[in-house]
């Protein structure tokens, strides 16, 4: 096995898992942890509250049932709302993550409101509340083992490559590059991979459609119907300047994991899928879909992947 190999994780979004409601269908944590194993995965994140069971040791005694390592936990906050304290939140996720054996937090700036289809214009006090919290959160998870990041996402507070080089400016955390979500959001995943390789903690490996990227940026379509119109494609398929990103992240020493994540909506159970891009839509089999984004990372580091699927051309 590869160093990268040893390194790449799932997470749930991947088979349509979300914290979204009315998402689409979500599938039981047997049904994708059992894919996870069938495809190859050792790892994975833990996917939104609610999805593995709420005590720690829970979760970690369903992890181990399927033989599959905790990496990190997506966890949206609210960080801009004084007359908030995210701590409370934030210490049962690290509980979680702790008694898994995970080490990274990932954090998202929560607009306070479901869904990813609208956000507020912080002002600057708002601004300086969530760049504390995020250095607050920051030195608490340390404290406890972990290691805190802010991951930029559509519909959050933190979306835009603007956004992102606040955050980098005016707080110490750590980043979660999302390829996908950055790239939608307006930003340049490559140039945030290049300039600052001392701050990126985690990665989230995302392929895109752009032509359904411009739209959502054009406010010609939401955020969940591009997702179900094959927003998220496997890697390789899309637009994203992968090799980029990981040669230079490889380059650079990164050493934490490559979580694959291809966002879907799933359909009612038994209904054809939508026709989106992609191996075959929102309703294609997602775990032939993380095979090949696996065998397509493999390539851009170690050449033709064997035994894990052909690489995307």
């Amino acid at each position: 096995m590869t160093a990268v190999a040893a390194r790449v994780a799932g997470a749930p979004i991947s088979w349509g898992v979300c914290e979204v409601p009315g998402w689409g269908r979500q599938l039981d944590p047997a049904t994708v942890l059992e894919q996870m194993r069938e495809v190859g995965l050792t790892a994975t994140e833990l996917g939104p509250t609610g999805f593995l069971p709420d005590a720690p040791s829970d979760k970690a005694a369903t992890l181990a049932t399927y033989g599959l390592a905790a990496v990190a936990q997506f966890a949206p906050v609210v960080l801009h709302d004084p007359a908030v304290d995210p701590v409370p939140q934030v210490e049962k996720v690290i509980d979680g993550l702790i008694a898994c054996g995970a080490t990274t937090l990932v954090l998202a700036a929560a607009t306070g409101v479901d869904g990813y289809e609208l956000r507020p214009t912080l002002d600057d006090a708002g601004w300086a509340t969530l760049l504390g919290n995020l250095d607050r959160l920051a030195d608490r998870a340390a404290e406890r083992g972990v290691v805190a990041t802010l991951h930029p996402h559509v519909g959050t507070l933190v979306e835009s490559g603007d956004d992102t080089d606040r955050v980098l400016a005016g707080s110490r955390i750590g980043l979660t590059l999302d390829t996908g979500h950055l790239l939608i959001g307006g930003g340049d995943p490559v140039r945030v991979a290049v300039e600052h390789p001392d701050r990126i903690t985690h990665v989230h490996l995302k392929d895109v459609s752009l032509a359904l990227a411009r739209r959502v940026q054009a406010g010609e379509l939401g955020y969940r119907d591009a997702v179900e119109q094959g927003l998220y494609v496997p890697l390789g398929d899309g637009d994203v300047d992968l090799a980029a990103i990981v040669k230079s992240l490889q380059a650079q020493g990164y050493s934490g994991w490559y979580v694959l994540e291809q966002d879907r909506v799933l359909g009612a159970a038994g209904a054809e899928g939508s026709g989106g891009v992609g191996a075959g839509g929102a309703d294609a089999e997602p775990g032939e879909d993380v095979r090949r984004s696996v065998a397509h990372l493999l390539s851009l580091v170690d050449g033709p992947a064997s035994g894990t699927g052909e690489a995307a051309p």
